[in-house]
């Protein structure tokens, strides 16, 4: 049983990479910084505004950004829309059953994605929406391909179109896979503005998966500080109990 269980666990990776890999998915590594709270705000603004209206936060409390030094009525005022008090969980008013007729499935809810996912995906999502207009939707994604979610944020990025291999800009009869994404329809932002959106955003969701994760890495070093100074002193202190005893 021990066995199977490390097998798996040096599997899982593997394959994860591999199912990217086979779907030509590339994953840039994302830089989040959980101490630039300035981020974290903006990144609570864009998805306050443009990701609320589906997805819920069913763990996470507007209280919560008080953290990123956030008063209350900063809060109130730029955080929260739908009447809901400050010290409640960020829910969403859209019904399930709305939700399923209207998607196909209700929306996540986001509150741990980004430690189910990893933020290199997150932010590989928020950018590779792209035109397709046998989609219901009239886009896809290359991270989650078949994805139901319109792309809402299209406004900032803008429109992206898919390359294949083989040059054609439209699927080809073969399996050609898509080799890039060009920007067609510019959006309000530039390609480095709209990253630093997707950057702040996958921040955010990082953040709120685990907002103690800063001072728990900061108590991790405390403690292994604490423990590597009780190692030396047990260790000349057992020398020096020792010394005088005779084998």
């Amino acid at each position: 049983m021990k066995a199977m269980l490390l097998i798996l666990l040096f599997a899982m990776p593997w394959a994860t990479q591999t199912a990217q890999a086979e779907a030509g998915l590339h994953l840039r590594a994302v830089d989040v910084d959980l101490t630039d709270h300035a981020a974290l705000q903006r990144g609570a603004k864009y998805f306050v505004n443009y990701c609320l209206s589906c997805h819920s936060l069913s763990a996470v409390r507007y209280n919560l950004f008080e953290r990123l030094g956030l008063t209350p009525d900063q809060i109130r005022e730029n955080l929260i829309f739908t009447g809901r008090k400050i010290g409640e969980t960020m829910e969403v008013a859209m019904r399930p059953e709305d939700a399923k007729r209207w998607f196909g499935a209700p929306p996540p809810d986001l509150s741990v994605i980004a430690r189910a996912r990893g933020a290199d995906w997150l932010y590989a999502y928020l950018t590779t929406f792209y035109l397709d207009d046998t989609r219901p939707t009239g886009v896809d994604n290359l991270a989650f391909p078949k994805v139901a979610m319109p792309n809402v944020i299209w406004q900032l990025q803008g429109q992206q179109a898919a390359v294949y291999a083989d040059g054609a800009t439209r699927p080809p009869s073969t399996d050609a896979p898509i080799d890039h994404l060009n920007l067609v329809q510019p959006g309000t932002m530039t390609p480095v503005e709209y990253e630093r959106t997707a950057r702040d955003l996958v921040g955010f969701l990082v953040y709120v998966g685990e907002p103690n994760k800063v001072q728990r890495q900061n108590l991790g070093l405390w403690v292994l500080s604490f423990l590597g100074l009780l190692f030396v002193v047990s260790y000349f202190l057992k020398k020096e109990y020792w010394k005088d005893v005779r084998h």
